[in-house]
């Protein structure tokens, strides 16, 4: 309990982060909703001049994301883990994906995965150029936009937070990214802004999402139900009934609610997919899978740096599309970075990588061919009944699922995918705006779930209905940019953190003595054989852990070095770690607690395994002073414990006198 605003509250909201962060939400929705057109010019006008101006840094910054990923994951650095160096995935591979795309893409798939090729195939990028090269090209162009230069925005943002989150023990907030610049000062001033930012850039991003995701909802019932309401309210209507079952979701916890939701998506998004395959033009589509990818592929490159400087007559295509969505993925790179960060701790580095680059792109083409070949297909086969619908596109899915078999049934599933992803995805936002206005906690009661909830459902009604949502929606790409240069910094502190991780935790310990030379090998086998409660735990402790910890305390006095014994043994999970205090750099800390480990049933069950009889054991293990967890400790006695404590401290005096170390061991406090 805390005093939040005047009254006594249960919250974990950060009062310099949240209250700023209302007062501009406010004021400029205020603006958008009381003056829409002024804001709408106003914003179009900035953002047509960073368009004609900038679009070359939109294009060189998101290459750039993409070639550092892929260098990242190549090297030694791919193989450091996102977490403790043994820790295990907290998700299973298939949930993990599937949540991957709840928070990333699933809506626009819907959306976009007949409108786009249409659209393209319709007016051609080169009029001049045969039907079978337009298609080609409005193929390529769709998956451009839709493939791994998408998800590299999104992986810069999540490798960074999740890298500085779970390796240097810091708020899962865009302001950790920044640590190797800001150090300690990122619970500043400059930290709190970094979040005010993030936080109002989610909201706005979130809001226009709920209002525009509304729209397509209500196009598709009436698509379904052939019952056409021309008035607001079931438009409010819709936005309150899935934001009402998104905070039902959040309040269920993310590893229960978004999971469940996602999976099951997954799998009805899934089968509506290979239905489309079956029933339409299945050979054709499959044929052009597999030249899609070549086309695509081949021509990566040519697309990453494409800014048609010697051909301007496309120049208005290029920003429409390319460059909104450029601007659109970076406007977005918050709120889903700091999702796929959440859900992806425990994986190296380089599955990472490979994973959020590769595995959802490789869906995406297969989604994009299978609804956009089949659409161009269908097209040309009946007169061109999609083409027409280029100023509708909210009803081309509905249009395009008439042209197959059972229509009704389609479009229906159809409706309950859009809408659980659209539940899904402001689920999923309400976590992370919780998580970006407490500091980066993860649990946060009810009522702030609720709030958020809430205000996103508030602010996308009040501007859907005053038509200032464009307005929000066009400042939401202003501020891309921006945002872009410090995704830029934010690789490079990423980098600089990681290259110290590895040169500090891969250094080899000194070869001067040996854990064991096989004396008291009796004491050892019976430790081996056995498993350990808390009793034997606290016993090894108190005996053996904290007599080294006080003779090596009692030595460092007489080299004048201050140095003291912590402990709490009472406590759920005990510890006792020794401290050698520093003046200006990180505190040496040897510390040593308690692990719980699962033990196979196959060994509890085996009677070769006699002393062994419960599914868990308890185990000793070392950590030091970024919080890390290091090596078990159980088979050391007490000469050999102060043995590594003084090779770890000798790690960190060389370290500590090389300069080029100073980040890692830098007070963060």
């Amino acid at each position: 309990m805390k005093m939040f605003w005047g009254n006594k509250i249960k919250t974990n909201l950060e009062r310099r982060i949240v209250v700023p962060s209302l007062v501009i939400i406010i004021v400029t929705v205020l603006g958008c909703m009381l003056v829409p057109e002024k804001a709408n010019a106003y914003l179009s006008g900035m953002k047509n001049y960073i368009f004609n101006e900038f679009s070359w840094v939109y294009i060189l910054s998101v290459a750039f994301f993409l070639i550092f990923l892929v260098i990242l994951s190549v090297g030694t650095l791919g193989d450091i883990r996102l977490g403790d160096d043994d820790e295990e995935p907290e998700f299973s591979f298939f949930s993990w994906v599937a949540m991957l795309f709840a928070a990333g893409m699933g809506i626009g798939l819907m959306y976009f995965g007949v409108a786009e090729p249409i659209l393209h195939y319709a007016v051609p990028l080169h009029s001049s150029a045969t039907p079978a090269i337009q298609e080609q090209e409005a193929m390529m162009n769709t998956l451009f936009h839709w493939g791994i230069h998408a998800w590299a925005i999104y992986g810069i943002i999540a490798l960074s937070l999740a890298y500085f989150g779970f390796r240097y023990r810091l708020p899962l907030t865009i302001r950790s990214g920044f640590y190797p610049i800001l150090k300690k000062d990122i619970n500043g001033f400059w930290g709190d802004l970094i979040d005010i930012i993030a936080l109002c850039a989610t909201i706005f991003g979130l809001t226009t999402t709920l209002g525009y995701g509304a729209l397509q909802l209500n196009a598709g019932l009436q698509s379904v139900t052939g019952y056409h309401d021309t008035s607001f309210t079931p438009i409010a209507v819709l936005i309150v009934i899935a934001v009402t079952m998104a905070i039902i979701s959040a309040i269920s916890g993310v590893g229960k609610g978004i999971r469940l939701l996602s999976q099951g998506n997954l799998i009805i998004a899934g089968i509506l997919m290979l239905f489309v395959l079956f029933t339409g033009p299945t050979v054709y589509v499959l044929s052009a899978f597999s030249q899609n990818i070549g086309y695509y592929l081949s021509h990566l490159v040519e697309l990453s740096f494409r800014t048609f400087a010697y051909d301007t007559t496309h120049k208005d295509w290029f920003t429409s599309w390319t460059i909104v969505y450029w601007a659109w993925w970076i406007s977005w790179a918050p709120f889903v970075g700091l999702f796929i960060a959440k859900i992806s701790r425990g994986r190296t580095v380089r599955e990472f990588v490979m994973c959020v680059l590769v595995v959802p792109t490789v869906f995406n083409i297969l989604w994009m061919t299978i609804f956009g070949n089949s659409a161009i297909w269908l097209d040309g086969h009946h007169g061109g009944v999609l083409s027409v619908l280029a100023g509708q596109t909210e009803q081309m899915l509905f249009q395009f699922l008439q042209l197959l078999p059972w229509p009704l049934l389609t479009s229906i599933l159809a409706l309950v995918i859009i809408a659980i992803f659209f539940i899904t995805s402001a689920d999923s936002g309400i976590f992370v705006i919780n998580s970006i206005a407490s500091y980066g906690k993860t649990k946060f009661p009810r009522w702030q779930s609720i709030l958020w909830g809430g205000l996103m459902a508030l602010l996308a009604i009040v501007l859907l209905y005053s038509g200032g949502l464009a307005a929000l929606q066009t400042m939401n790409i202003v501020m891309a940019l921006p945002f872009a240069l410090i995704m830029i910094i934010l690789s490079f502190c990423l980098l600089k953190g990681m290259i110290v991780d590895n040169s500090y935790f891969s250094r080899d310990l000194t070869k001067g003595t040996s854990y064991w030379t096989g004396e008291h090998w009796q004491e050892r086998l019976g430790t081996i054989v056995a498993t350990m409660d808390r009793n034997e735990l606290l016993r090894f402790m108190d005996t053996t852990v904290r007599s080294a910890f006080t003779e090596i305390e009692k030595e460092l006095t007489q080299y004048d070095i201050t140095a003291l014994v912590r402990e709490n043994l009472k406590d759920d999970t005990p510890y006792i770690e020794l401290v050698i205090k520093k003046e200006t750099l990180r505190d040496f800390v040897y510390g040593v607690t308690c692990v719980e480990k699962a033990i196979s049933r196959l060994v509890v069950d085996n009677p070769s395994f006699p002393t062994v009889d419960t599914p868990h054991t308890l185990e000793p293990i070392c950590y030091f002073s970024d919080g890390r967890r290091g090596h078990s400790v159980k088979y050391m006695r007490k000469e050999e414990l102060i043995t590594d404590v003084l090779r770890q401290y000798e790690r960190y005096v060389k370290m500590a006198s090389d300069v080029h170390h100073s980040l890692y061991l830098y007070d963060k406090e």
